[in-house]
């Protein structure tokens, strides 16, 4: 039997990079998507390295047709930018814009590309990693991040939608705030926790769970 082919997104640091070393380890074959040049971080097992800009539809479509007789069984959205954090006074075009592309678009857009390849594999799962900040009903508290949780709300209902529209199984959920570069410095999951708390949540997806938000400790959270 063919291993369980898992292609990650923003996969070269942070909770992208944590996702590829576990399911490396645990004996998936695993293609690792970064935009950054350079050497990529070593990981044992089965793992490809690939250059995506998820913020580049040319990008997307190219790494789509070079993978084009793949199967995929899991897709995780995971690249993602923070986008300004200064509140309404610095808020710019330019920002929030490309914060939409990257964290909204680019996961949209990994679908329509790929859609075929995870049509022709077994588990048929998109995870799409969210956030709790774009929650409307749990989601406020003092960080002036308009973008990133914009971007975030959008990326929730992009996510019932295409549960509504496919027959795939289509996920959204929160990794918790990790200790990342992106978390800062407290935050408060560690890395391998949220994880690992993450692919649990893949692993145990249903049909019937697909268009929810998840927690990575596995519970519901309100839209």
């Amino acid at each position: 039997m063919r291993k369980e082919t898992v292609l990650i997104t923003g996969a070269n640091r942070g909770l992208g990079l944590e996702l590829a070393r576990q399911y490396a380890a645990a004996g998936c074959r695993v293609l690792a998507c970064s935009r950054g040049p350079g050497e990529p971080p070593p990981v044992a097992g089965d793992v490809t390295w690939l250059a995506l800009d998820t913020g580049n539809e040319d990008s997307i479509a190219t790494l789509a047709r070079d993978l084009q007789t793949e199967a995929v069984d899991i897709l995780i959205n995971n690249a993602a930018r923070r986008g300004d954090t200064g509140g309404l006074d610095t808020l710019s075009t330019e920002d929030f814009l490309a914060t939409i592309r990257v964290n909204t678009l680019g996961p949209l857009l990994m679908v329509k590309a790929f859609r075929a390849h995870l049509e022709r594999g077994q588990r048929r799962i998109v995870a799409n990693i969210s956030s709790r900040a774009g929650s409307v009903a749990e989601g406020l508290d003092a960080d002036g991040d308009y973008a990133y949780r914009c971007s975030k709300a959008a990326l929730n209902i992009a996510t019932a939608k295409l549960a509504f529209d496919f027959g795939l199984i289509f996920l959204a959920l929160h990794p918790g705030w990790v200790k990342t570069d992106m978390g800062g410095p407290e935050a408060e999951v560690p890395l391998a926790q949220s994880a690992q708390g993450l692919r649990s949540r893949i692993h145990a997806a249903r049909p019937r769970d697909s268009g929810c938000f998840f927690s990575f400790e596995g519970t519901r959270i309100s839209w």
